[in-house]
């Protein structure tokens, strides 16, 4: 970094698992419930922010800038600018590392960066039959033309689209994300078996992060229009064992296939966001910050491996700052799929694989597993996919103060063939 990018504080929601219907929160009052929390804890006042930028993913049709939505519903006024960015699961990284760019170029000092997304509410849209069908209704002109479309209804025009299904295929190679992770499962030799001990792992250390009251200033309550409070990540569960999840059948590849609902990460709704500032920005507002940016880095890569894209983005990183896989105090890797984690871990503990597609002299080696995903991750609480990226930033600082650590990497998969990665080190 060209000059010092302070993390000086971060909230987010609960997690919330979708259960088949609408959740009781848009993706913008998740988002605007969290920012307030958030700037309440602030010396500033709203207005006082130079932007406000959130990732997203799926915006609702009333929500389509839905940056400068909860901009404006967090409080901040006419006057600071709010805008949305969307890099697929990365779209809550990108959001901080579109504030990064925004301070760096003397732009902004003081900018609030999140993400967010309520998946519940992913529509159910219209097949092409029967939109063109409709199309043809309304500009039909007379009873005999509308008679003669009705006997050409048919009933499987009705049959909805499944818009989260759609969203999550890629439109390159054809595949589901879990159908990636099959990819990654095979190349690697990942069993059903590890796959499902890495999930019971996750669900047991977020109960443990819970119940010893780790995320107590991350997860701020929120309350719907009936009073009701959601205080917790809901999708965690303590039944989710190895041979509990053994039961479970292969959901993307249902003959051949190991990746399972239990061993994928869950749909989910949430918002997070992290206040960053400038050298400047922190002098003016006497604020004190938490850690501080070191490096970020974007990587593409095939698309129908797309689970190894935080191997591509934190492994420049690691090479620029002159640092080993153990030489961090914490990690933070998405868990978009179990199969997907422990084929980066493959990956870099595959000669050939570093060679070939890293340009490494061999294999980087191994990250201690007392030291990635202490809490759990998203198999455990989710994945909202807007939201995800700027939570495993904020969890990470949180994670190096409560254990004296200095340094971290949070990285992340990305639908597409892209990785995502942010070395950052505690103040």
């Amino acid at each position: 970094m060209q000059q010092p990018i302070y993390i000086v504080d971060g909230a987010r929601t609960p997690f919330l698992k979708s259960r088949n219907r609408p959740g009781p929160f848009s993706a913008s009052d998740l988002a605007t419930h969290a920012g307030r929390a958030l700037l309440l804890r602030m010396p500033f006042a709203p207005q006082d922010l130079d932007e406000v930028i959130l990732g997203c993913a799926a915006p609702s049709p009333d929500e389509v800038n839905i940056g400068r939505v909860a901009a404006l519903r967090m409080g901040c006024g006419n006057g600071v600018p709010g805008w949305t960015v969307m890099r697929n699961c990365a779209s809550g990284m990108q959001s901080i590392d579109s504030g990064i760019a925004q301070i760096l170029s003397g732009r902004s000092d003081l900018v609030l960066a999140g993400g967010t997304d309520a998946l519940s509410r992913a529509p159910l849209l219209l097949s092409d039959a029967m939109v063109a069908w409709l199309s043809k209704w309304y500009a039909a002109k007379s009873a005999g033309a509308r008679a003669a479309l009705l006997a050409k209804l048919r009933p499987g025009f009705f049959a909805p689209v499944i818009g989260l299904m759609k969203g999550l295929t890629d439109p390159i190679v054809g595949l589901l994300m879990g159908q990636t992770a099959e990819n990654v499962a095979y190349r690697f030799g990942i069993t059903r078996h590890a796959m499902d001990e890495y999930s019971a792992r996750s669900h047991a250390r977020l109960l443990a992060a819970q119940a010893a009251g780790h995320l107590a200033r991350e997860v701020v309550p929120v309350y719907d229009a009936a009073g009701n409070a959601f205080i917790a990540d809901d999708g965690v569960r303590s039944d989710s064992t190895v041979e509990n999840l053994a039961k479970l059948r292969p959901f993307f590849d249902r003959k051949y296939g190991n990746v399972t609902a239990g061993n994928s990460s869950q749909v989910t709704d949430g918002a997070a966001w992290v206040v960053l500032a400038s050298e400047r920005a922190v002098a003016k507002h006497g604020l004190v910050p938490r850690a501080r940016i070191v490096d970020v880095q974007w990587a593409a890569l095939d698309p129908a491996i797309m689970g190894l894209g935080p191997v591509h983005a934190a492994t420049p990183i690691l090479t620029r700052n002159r640092l080993g896989l153990d030489d961090l105090d914490a990690w933070e890797i998405n868990e978009a799929f179990a199969a997907q984690v422990l084929g980066c871990l493959a990956a870099w503990r595959d000669d050939a694989y570093c060679r070939d597609e890293l340009g490494l002299p061999g294999a980087l080696g191994e990250i201690d597993a007392g030291k990635l995903n202490v809490d759990g991750g998203a198999i455990a609480l989710g994945h909202p996919v807007g939201a995800s990226g700027t939570r495993i930033v904020l969890h990470l600082v949180n994670v190096l103060e409560r254990r004296g650590g200095t340094r971290g990497i949070a990285a992340i998969c990305i639908g597409g063939g892209l990785g995502g990665a942010m070395l950052v080190e505690r103040t």
